[in-house]
């Protein structure tokens, strides 16, 4: 769980922060960035996992807790990137441009005016990523190393013993249990963000 929530923290943080970069500018590069962006949840788990653990032998780095973190972020960015663009650029860039014109100041105009127009999106992104991480396994197989050992994999594990069997179904029980509630908050912030939208847009 603790790897759940890092990479959902730091996909909240890099995810935003592309989401700003697309909706506000214009610059050379920007779809091969944005193919870049997606790419690791548009391949199959197995594939992501075998291209990173690839370059995370080459460079030498030990496979362990860091790089499953690294990993999740990878495919977790997206969901967050997906959600808020689209909140962008629904949203007319005439609110910021009237905050500033008020006087109110960038981190105001954040805090006031963008913030609450996007935090739908936000806690979305969020939650389907946390929900995605909680349980993956094709990535987390291939970058957790030796010594590392999170849930999903100790359920694969498990499956080979039969005396666990009933473990693993009390766990798997758990883990539906909090990821569905998830991704239904998700689903329905989702709509009310695309009808929220069109009313701040004046549609």
């Amino acid at each position: 769980m603790k790897i759940a929530f890092v990479a959902t923290a730091l996909a909240v943080v890099l995810g935003t922060s592309l989401a700003f970069a697309f909706a506000r500018y214009r610059f050379r590069g920007q779809q091969l960035i944005n193919f870049t962006v997606i790419l690791p949840i548009i391949l199959p788990g197995v594939i992501t996992g075998v291209a990173l653990a690839s370059f995370f032998l080459f460079t030498k780095t030990q496979l362990g807790l860091m790089t499953v973190v690294i990993g999740h972020t990878t495919f977790c960015i997206v969901l967050v990137f997906n959600n808020v663009l689209a909140r962008l650029r629904r949203v007319s860039p005439s609110l910021e441009e009237a905050s500033r014109d008020l006087g109110a100041s960038g981190f105001q105009t954040f805090r006031l005016v963008t913030l609450p127009t996007i935090r739908t999106a936000l806690v979305a992104g969020a939650l389907l990523s946390f929900a995605l991480s909680f349980d993956e396994i094709a990535v987390t197989f291939f970058l957790a190393g030796a010594d590392t050992t999170t849930l999903p994999l100790w359920i694969l594990g498990s499956f080979r013993r039969t005396q666990d069997v009933p473990e693993v179904n009390a766990v798997a029980t758990v883990i539906l249990v909090i990821s569905l509630p998830m991704i239904a908050v998700a689903a329905y912030l989702m709509r009310d963000e695309g009808a929220g939208s069109r009313v701040v847009a004046g549609e």
